[in-house]
């Protein structure tokens, strides 16, 4: 899958992301196994969020992927999987890590997070996040462990990032990202989401968060710093994006009403030409 020859609605949906931004100055090839790994994340994040359907069939719907992406493992008809079989088969992506992010999916699928604990929340940005990493590191063409580390790293700060962005509008379709023992160091009693998203106390919450994420960013930015081998203005620019939407969101704070903090164009473009010039 390329950009280009993308379903209308997805090639959207990556023109208008920072994501696109990151990796058009990709090779040719790596550019175009990036967009089939966003393409098959977008449409799995799809099914767990279509609220017009039943959870049921949400799940049916998922495990349909998981079949499909067994199918393309196993020699077999990969179904609606199909483009992902040059990207597989050319940067040896591995099946653990599509079921992985299936399986993030399915969390969502099978009740709407809320509060869930700090064990939890990790468990699930390693599935939605950090294996979305696993595959992109080996398509930048880095080594195992510190691609495997970077990952781990960046995945789970901009994760977190998102969440700490998005508390408004995952509220608003019964989800809460929050930590519980965040929660309820902040003195919030986890439960009941119009009362909680409306407690001046989340702030506190919220930056507990914010600190474990800027923690991330910093393990992520010393593995760069050390120069691995690969194509890693990519990660770097998804990292100095996030990163700032992060500080941005830290010194507006989380206390109500809340702003959701935009990335503007512009903003992109500059640190994809400061990024360049100082590679």
């Amino acid at each position: 899958m390329n950009r280009d020859t993308a379903p209308a609605a997805l090639r959207a949906q990556i023109s208008g992301s920072s994501f696109y931004a990151g990796m058009r100055i990709l090779p040719l090839a790596e550019r175009n196994a990036m967009y089939a790994v966003y393409g098959f994340c977008r449409m799995v994040d799809d099914i767990a969020d279509d609220d017009g359907r039943p959870p049921a069939l949400r799940a049916d719907a998922l495990e349909l992927w998981r079949r499909d992406i067994d199918r393309l493992y196993d020699g077999g008809d990969p179904g609606q999987a199909h483009f992902l079989v040059g990207p597989i088969q050319q940067f040896s992506l591995d099946r653990d890590d599509f079921h992985a992010v299936i399986d993030g999916m399915a969390m969502d699928v099978a009740a709407d997070i809320c509060c869930p604990s700090m064990a939890m929340l990790d468990l699930y940005c390693d599935r939605v996040a950090s294996a979305v990493g696993r595959l992109s590191v080996r398509i930048f063409g880095m080594e195992q462990a510190p691609g495997i580390a970077l990952a781990h790293h960046l995945g789970r700060a901009l994760q977190l990032t998102n969440i700490l962005r998005d508390i408004d509008e995952d509220a608003a379709i019964g989800r809460v990202y929050l930590p519980a023992e965040a929660l309820m160091a902040a003195g919030i009693e986890p439960g009941n989401i119009a009362a909680l998203i409306a407690d001046p106390r989340l702030d506190i919450a919220a930056r507990h968060v914010a600190e474990i994420a800027q923690d991330h960013y910093a393990q992520a930015g010393a593995i760069l710093a050390r120069r691995p081998k690969g194509h890693l203005i990519a990660p770097k620019m998804m990292a100095a994006v996030y990163a700032r939407t992060l500080r941005r969101s830290v010194a507006q704070g989380w206390r109500p009403p809340r702003r959701r903090i935009k990335t503007s164009k512009p903003a992109l473009i500059l640190t994809l030409l400061r990024l360049w010039l100082l590679r």
